[in-house]
C-alpha cells in the first residue's frame, strides 16, 4: 500500500476532476429535483430547473440549504430515496431545536468508508496498523466513520468509543495501538492521563492521530504531538454531508484536502451569499454530488475558512481547506467584538504556566456584557505565591486584550477543577438571553 488510498482520484488532473464534478452535479440536481419536493420548491421559487445546471459553473444559480431548512424538513423532507433503500441514520449532537437526521444507503456508507480510508492512509495507516477509535459511537458520526475507514484499509480496529481513559491507555499498551482517532480535546486528556499514570510516550506505540469534530489550534496540535509522541492530523466533516472524511490532512499538515469527487466546495460572503474568489476568507458551502439518500445541494456549513489550490508537497491535487477559523453563526459577539474560542486557546497555549483547559463565561448585567475566562494553572504553579499568580492572570489578560481588543476577567483555578470532557469540550457558557 502506498501513501494514497485512491491515487487516481487523489492525484487527478484538475481538468479531469472538473469534468467528473460537472457530470455528477448535473445528475445529482436531477435526482434531487425528481425526489425531494422541499428542494424542488426552493428551486422553483428561484426560477431554476435541472436544465439550467450543466456544470459546476452553474452552481451559483442553485438556492442554499441551511440547518434551519434541515430542521424544518425533519425528519423525511429532504430524503431522496425510499426508506426501504436506507440502511442507517445518524444525527447531529445539537442541543437546541430539532436534531438534524441524515440518511444513508449502503452505497452512501461505502463512499463514506472510502473517504475515511483516504484519511487514514494519508496519516500513514496500512493494514499492518492498529487503529484505536475513541470517537463516540451511536448517532454521532465520528466513531462509525473512522471505524468503516479503518476496516476498509484493513487495520486491526479497536472500536473503543470515549471514556474510561485508563483502560484506553491499557489497551494501547497491551494491543499495540498505532493510530488514535478521537476529538482533539480527548487526545489532550489522554496525554494528560498518560503522564498522571507515570507513563511516557515511549510506553505506547502510537505514531499518528486523526483528530476532528471540534476546533483546535496549531498550538494544541503541538501539545498533543508532544504528550503522545505522535504526528497529529486534522480531519473534517459534518453529519449533514456524511460525517468525518469530507476533508483530511496529509503529511504536509498545511490544510485539509477535500474529497472533490464527492463534494464541491465554495466560499461565500456569509452576509450576502456572494461566491468569493479562491483565496478569500468566508463561509464554506458544500454540495454532495454522490450521496443518494440525503444529497444536500449548496449546504451552508457556517464554518469560516479559506480554499487553496496551491501545489501540495504530498502530490495530491485535491483542493485544500484551512482549519476552520471559527463559525459565522455561533461565534461570540462580546461588547460588539467578534470572539472565537480558538483565539483564547492560542493565547493560553503560548503561556507555559497555564494549561489548555479553559472555559469562557459570558453574561449580561443590565445592558453590559461581562466576559470571564476560567483558566486552569499547572500543578507547580498552584503552589506559587499569590503575587506570582496575580502576575500570571495579568499577563493572560493583557495578551487576550492585545488579540481581541477587549478585556476579559481572568480567574485562575486549580488543576482539574474544570470538568474534563471525553467527547466535545464545553468551552463556552453564554448566560445572556440574546433571542
Amino acid at each position: 500500500m502506498g501513501k494514497y488510498w485512491n491515487e487516481e482520484i487523489e492525484c487527478m488532473p484538475r481538468e479531469q476532476m472538473k469534468k467528473l464534478q460537472d457530470e455528477r452535479l448535473a445528475a445529482q440536481v436531477k435526482h434531487v429535483w425528481d425526489n425531494v419536493p422541499y428542494y424542488r420548491k426552493m428551486m422553483e421559487e428561484k426560477g431554476v430547473t435541472p436544465d439550467d445546471i450543466k456544470s459546476t459553473d452553474d452552481l451559483h444559480k442553485l438556492p442554499f440549504l441551511t440547518k434551519a431548512d434541515l430542521r424544518e424538513a425533519y425528519p423525511y423532507g429532504l430524503l431522496a430515496k425510499p426508506l426501504d433503500e436506507c440502511v442507517r441514520i445518524h444525527s447531529t449532537s445539537g442541543t437546541t431545536g430539532k436534531r438534524v437526521v441524515a440518511f444513508y444507503t449502503q452505497h452512501d456508507i461505502d463512499l463514506w468508508d472510502d473517504c475515511c480510508a483516504r484519511a487514514i492512509t494519508a496519516a500513514g495507516g496500512t493494514k499492518s496498523d492498529v487503529c484505536h477509535i475513541a470517537y463516540g459511537f451511536g448517532l454521532f458520526t465520528g466513531g462509525a466513520g473512522l471505524n468503516g475507514g479503518s476496516h476498509k484499509v484493513g487495520c486491526l480496529t479497536l472500536p473503543m468509543s470515549s471514556g474510561n481513559t485508563e483502560r484506553q491507555i491499557q489497551f494501547m499498551q497491551d494491543l499495540g495501538s498505532t493510530i488514535l482517532c478521537c476529538t482533539p480535546s480527548y487526545a489532550a486528556y489522554i496525554g494528560e492521563t498518560l503522564k498522571e499514570m507515570g507513563l511516557t510516550p515511549d510506553d505506547i506505540k502510537l505514531k499518528a492521530g486523526i483528530f476532528g469534530a471540534e476546533p483546535w489550534t496549531e498550538e494544541m496540535r503541538r501539545e498533543i504531538e508532544k504528550s503522545l509522541g505522535i504526528k497529529a492530523y486534522d480531519i473534517y466533516g459534518l453529519t449533514e454531508t456524511s460525517g468525518p472524511g469530507v476533508a483530511f490532512e496529509c503529511e504536509a499538515q498545511h490544510g485539509m484536502h477535500i474529497n472533490e469527487d464527492n463534494f464541491i466546495a465554495e466560499i461565500i460572503d456569509p452576509d450576502t451569499g456572494e461566491v468569493l474568489p479562491e483565496g478569500s476568507k468566508g463561509e464554506l458551502v458544500f454540495t454532495s454530488i454522490t450521496k443518494e439518500a440525503f444529497p444536500l445541494l449548496r449546504y451552508r456549513t457556517r464554518d469560516i475558512c479559506i480554499l487553496s489550490r496551491e501545489k501540495c508537497s504530498c502530490g495530491r491535487t485535491l483542493v485544500k481547506m484551512t482549519k476552520p477559523m471559527g463559525r459565522s453563526d455561533d461565534m461570540l459577539i462580546i461588547k460588539g467584538v467578534n470572539v472565537f474560542p480558538s483565539q483564547i486557546e492560542s493565547v493560553l497555549l503560548n503561556i507555559s504556566k497555564a494549561t489548555p483547559n479553559y472555559q469562557i463565561i459570558v453574561d449580561r448585567v443590565g445592558t453590559t456584557d461581562t466576559f470571564e475566562i476560567l483558566v486552569e494553572i499547572s500543578d507547580d504553579m498552584f503552589s506559587d505565591t499569590v503575587k506570582t499568580i496575580e502576575e500570571l492572570a495579568k499577563k493572560i489578560s493583557n495578551d487576550i486584550h492585545s488579540i481581541l481588543g477587549i478585556r476579559a476577567k481572568i480567574k485562575l483555578v486549580e488543576p482539574k477543577s474544570i470538568p474534563r470532557s471525553e467527547g466535545k469540550a464545553v468551552r463556552v457558557i453564554d448566560k445572556r438571553k440574546l433571542v
